[in-house]
């Protein structure tokens, strides 16, 4: 928990900006410093962000008001964002925030496939900060998050099942590549057609979590040895089921188990676009290196997708998990000072 309120300056600092760039790209920005605030590095959340700051854009104008009435309509229209996050801090300034979530998280979760998964993510990063203390600025963000998901809004294409396994690490295993791996990822995620089988009734709510449990440590493990398909992209695989975890305490327990579908959806997705045909061998890259170094690695790395990778895999934990983290600090670019 981050108690020297930087996380907050972060966000005031942040939410004159918009959640796109170049009318496609994600700005990370809130995501990697909540992480970075999370971990215990909040003294170098400033300084990333002057970093950061060139990938910013204004925030964009009003198109059309989104309301109680309206909002069906407005659902997956990008040139919309500011009017879904102008109705999200509307709805936060009503109700409490929990009652919003609960709400609009069936409405939003078929749709978590759009802006490469990003909105989710930020939403569950928002969420974190909320648990751990209540503010304007993290209630503020929790609109931000959420109206970037409805701006975003796409659901993934129908995939025909095929054999799966009993283990989340197996499950993904047996994901079928998409015949044409080329293109972004609107473009790859419309030719997933096949997807396996796997945890599709979990008993209860809290058989749900567990397998959402071991689905993200399983993505995470995977990076070890696929990481290097698309050094970017496959992190996804495993943040973005790790942000529908983190959003789970705030969620009524009968939405657990949807939730971890569409979790599972999206960690098969994104492997089927871009895993590599060979994987390397594992090899113990964190030796005697306790999860607070590996993390500070990952800071001083700076890319913003291995700092959110590297705090799901501390999240999991394990040593597995820590030298996925250096693999991906191996082989990712790291954030340009110039």
């Amino acid at each position: 928990m981050d108690t020297t309120g930087i996380y907050d300056e972060a966000l005031q600092r942040l939410h004159g900006y918009g959640p796109e760039r170049l009318g496609r790209l994600t700005n990370h920005a809130p995501m990697a410093v909540e992480a970075l605030a999370a971990r215990g590095r909040a003294a170098a959340v400033h300084r990333w962000l002057d970093v950061y700051a060139a990938k910013l854009e204004e925030f964009p104008g009003a198109h059309a008001r989104v309301t109680d009435e309206n909002w069906a309509g407005a659902l997956g229209d990008p040139r919309r964002a500011a009017d879904w996050i102008a109705f999200f801090e509307r709805l936060l300034a009503e109700h409490p925030w929990r009652d919003v979530l609960a709400q609009w998280w069936p409405r939003l979760l078929p749709g978590m496939y759009g802006g490469s998964t990003h909105p989710v993510i930020r939403v569950g990063h928002a969420v974190r900060g909320l648990l751990s203390q209540e503010s304007a600025p993290r209630l503020a963000e929790l609109a931000h998050g959420l109206g970037y998901w409805a701006a975003r809004h796409h659901a993934a294409p129908d995939a025909a099942p095929v054999p799966g396994a009993a283990s989340a690490a197996g499950a993904l295993d047996a994901v079928p590549a998409v015949a044409v791996r080329e293109g972004g990822f609107p473009q790859r995620l419309a030719r997933v057609s096949r997807l396996p089988v796997w945890a599709p009734a979990p008993a209860t709510p809290q058989e749900a979590r567990a397998r959402l449990q071991e689905l993200v440590r399983a993505a995470v493990h995977r990076y070890a040895t696929h990481g290097h398909g698309e050094e970017t992209m496959l992190v996804h695989a495993s943040t973005a089921p790790n942000a529908v975890l983190r959003v789970l305490p705030a969620l009524p327990s009968a939405l657990w188990t949807p939730s971890l579908r569409a979790a599972w959806t999206a960690s098969a997705a994104v492997t089927a676009m871009y895993a590599p045909d060979e994987a390397v061998s594992y090899r113990d890259r964190a030796r005697g290196l306790a999860p607070e170094e590996v993390f500070e690695r990952a800071a001083a790395h700076g890319d913003e997708h291995v700092v959110k990778f590297a705090d799901t895999a501390l999240d999991v934990g394990d040593g597995h998990a820590l030298s996925a983290t250096l693999y991906a600090v191996e082989i990712s670019t790291p954030l340009s000072r110039t």
